[in-house]
């Protein structure tokens, strides 16, 4: 009998902690893709107010990659390739993993590309590295490969890529976002509009997530009226 009341004890307390845990939650629509039961491991995300489109657009994809990570490598293309399908923002963070070796320093080789060249030629840095991952085993490894990308593409190659540790911070603020959502595992991919979330846990729903949610926000979009022609009123002759 004290064992029954026990187990009814921890079950409503546990019922209590959920009941805050939702109550709590923001009023955004979330969803996950594939269905949260699908995934055992699956992320829970926390703060999510940063998970909105930016300015003048109504649907984006957010991506927080690692470079090191293999599944980030699979995803990227995928991702870079619906952006220009759809004519849709990317919103890109760097997260680099803390256990992996060089993914931190290859974020601040990417940032000194998007900061002192252009935010395409970052993205196509990203993507060469992620082409050439399974090449590079360290640190050394990748500055050599970087010094090479840089030269054949004619940029400059910084003796020092970071004095001020000014990129070292850029990179360090994208990670605490990430943190801040609460990003346990990479690739993060997301496409949220200004009424809702969704985390793409699987790359393969990718395009019929932005389907559904393009559907939505046109749905909800009030159709414009048609401006009647303004005729002049006849004159006498």
């Amino acid at each position: 009998m004290t064992e029954m009341i026990r187990l009814r004890s921890v079950v409503i307390a546990a019922v209590v902690a959920m009941t805050l845990l939702f109550a709590a939650a923001p009023v955004t629509a979330q969803r996950y893709v594939p269905k949260p039961n699908d995934q055992p491991t699956l992320e829970l995300y926390k703060d999510t107010s940063m998970l909105k489109p930016p300015a003048g657009a109504k649907i984006a994809i957010y991506e927080l990659a690692d470079m090191e990570c293999p599944a980030c490598a699979h995803a990227y293309p995928i991702v870079h390739a619906a952006m220009a399908h759809y004519n849709i923002p990317l919103v890109y963070k760097d997260f680099p993993l803390r256990q992996h070796i060089w993914s931190f320093d290859c974020a601040v080789w990417a940032r000194y590309l998007q900061d002192k060249v252009s935010a395409k030629a970052a993205d196509e840095y990203r993507g060469a590295v992620f082409a050439a991952q399974t090449g590079i085993a360290s640190t050394d490894d990748m500055v050599n490969f970087t010094q090479k990308y840089f030269r054949s593409h004619g940029f400059n190659v910084p003796f020092v890529v970071d004095p001020t540790g000014q990129l070292k911070k850029e990179v360090e603020a994208d990670r605490a976002l990430g943190e801040k959502l609460g990003v346990m595992y990479t690739p993060s991919i997301v496409v949220c509009t200004q009424k809702e979330w969704v985390h793409v846990t699987d790359i393969q729903y990718l395009y019929s997530t932005i389907d559904e949610l393009e559907a939505k926000v046109k749905a909800e979009t009030p159709a414009r009226r048609a401006t009647p022609p303004v005729t002049k009123p006849a004159t006498a002759k």
